[in-house]
């Protein structure tokens, strides 16, 4: 492989509408197209040499230094006039792998990604946390990026992004955008968001809350009067409050009950699912942090916010379980890859039983 085909073999992604590219020894490219992975086997197997000087040809000088220093590596790679994508770098048995996600230039906006309306109320919230919730690859960074869009073309506010790496590229129509590459133009989401709340911020998006300190900070942020949005690998909102409350000591849980309760404005999880006739289409559990839901939150409960959810549906609430049974029924994905993705089977099972006509399996 000539270091040059990395640019066709991107291109290639973009011509057959492939979200991810992976390279690795001794496999020929691998594109994934609606979820799955394609083989290329026209192509002929990658060596240690062609990804070694691929990787030299697509980073900096900087990115290697941190690559042979932490062994791993998050970075940016553009085509001109094209897309941009997010690449990971790793090694694994003594041989290094590469895989590009793509991010399109073209920001989508909330209804051209057919993401909740309510999306649209969230993010035009005063303050407050919101966070977008969902395995790796579900989508999370383009739904944020999709409500961001909607921000910048409805109110006059100052943004800040901490991100690793930057991926969705944002130009300031009504909003000032901010953008902070970790690695680049920050060390840390601690540090970066401690920072943020001293540039007069309306807007803090924080890439990923991954650790303690992140998760207190932004909390913080909230509860100063901002509008904080964030994202957790978590698949459902019950995982996502105790992820959050277990991440802390035992003798501080309690406390950040209390707080969390006080600043949550909603999580929306979601789950990316293939549609029958191709494409992806992508679930959500939505909750809004009404009474109900701040008492439970407050008190532990979390085991109970699915019938909050269910209880919520005037206020735009769903679980993820309702979410997936009501693409079943309409015909737009299988029971069988709805199951995969709901956290109960069976009550998913039961919910679809009584449909009129069976759905594709």
């Amino acid at each position: 492989m000539q270091v040059e085909q990395i640019d066709e073999l991107l291109k290639l992604m973009l011509d057959k509408g492939a979200s991810d590219l992976h390279l690795k020894v001794p496999s020929p490219p691998v594109l994934r197209i609606d979820g799955v992975l394609i083989p290329q086997e026209d192509m002929s197997p990658a060596t240690p040499k062609d990804i070694e000087m691929v990787f030299e040809y697509i980073t900096t000088q900087r990115q290697r230094e941190t690559f042979y220093r932490e062994m791993e590596l998050d970075f940016a790679y553009s085509l001109p006039g094209l897309a941009r994508f997010r690449v990971n770098a790793l090694k694994q048995r003594g041989t290094w792998c590469l895989a590009f996600r793509l991010v399109p230039f073209k920001i989508l906006s909330i209804d051209e990604l057919g993401l909740p309306q309510i999306c649209k109320e969230l993010v035009l919230k005063p303050r407050g946390l919101v966070l977008v919730t969902g395995p790796t690859g579900s989508g999370k960074s383009t739904t944020l990026a999709g409500m961001i869009n909607h921000l910048n073309e409805t109110k006059k506010q100052n943004v800040i992004t901490i991100e690793d790496p930057i991926e969705f590229l944002y130009r300031d129509k009504r909003c000032i955008i901010a953008q902070r590459d970790l690695g680049d133009d920050t060390k840390s989401f601690q540090t970066a968001l401690i920072h943020a709340l001293r540039h007069d911020p309306d807007v803090i998006v924080v890439g990923e809350m991954r650790d303690l300190e992140t998760i207190s900070t932004a909390i913080r942020a909230a509860e100063t009067g901002h509008l904080v949005l964030g994202t957790l690998h978590t698949t459902d909102a019950s995982q996502t409050v105790d992820r959050i409350i277990e991440i802390f000591p035992p003798s501080q849980q309690q406390q950040m009950r209390l707080q969390l309760s006080q600043v949550m404005e909603a999580v929306l999880s979601q789950a990316l699912l293939p549609r029958i006739g191709g494409g992806r289409i992508a679930a959500f559990e939505i909750m809004i942090a009404n009474s109900a839901v701040r008492n439970l939150i407050r008190e532990g409960k979390t085991f109970e916010l699915a019938n909050a959810m269910q209880l919520g549906a005037k206020n735009g609430m769903q679980t993820l379980d309702q979410a997936l049974t009501d693409l079943v029924r309409r015909g737009i994905v299988t029971q069988a890859e709805a199951t995969m993705k709901s956290s109960n089977p069976e009550r998913l099972k039961k919910a679809l039983q009584f449909q009129v006509g069976a759905s594709p399996l």
